[in-house]
């Protein structure tokens, strides 16, 4: 335990932002988990809707600092690709 006021503060401190952090990296994954699912379905318009709202997750988190800017390209992207080829089809 911390024996300093600061230190305990700090604690605090750390817990909260834990707690932040991973309530926007599971609303991101949640996200995620929509598309794909519609994706595996086959149901093009579904994912095509669900998209958007995965994008602002993923662009939430990586503005918070939750995951890099380059992983949250990278999920957009592969995303935003697979959804455009299940429309297609």
């Amino acid at each position: 335990m911390a024996n300093h006021k600061q230190a305990e503060k700090r604690n605090r401190q750390r817990i909260k932002r834990r707690a932040q952090n991973l309530m926007h990296l599971s609303t991101m994954r949640t996200y995620m988990k929509r598309v794909r699912k519609a994706l595996e379905g086959e149901d093009g318009e579904a994912a095509k809707t669900t998209l958007p709202d995965a994008i602002q997750a993923i662009s939430k988190a990586a503005s918070k600092g939750v995951i890099h800017r380059n992983t949250a390209s990278r999920y957009i992207s592969r995303l935003t690709i697979a959804t455009n080829k299940a429309s297609a089809a």
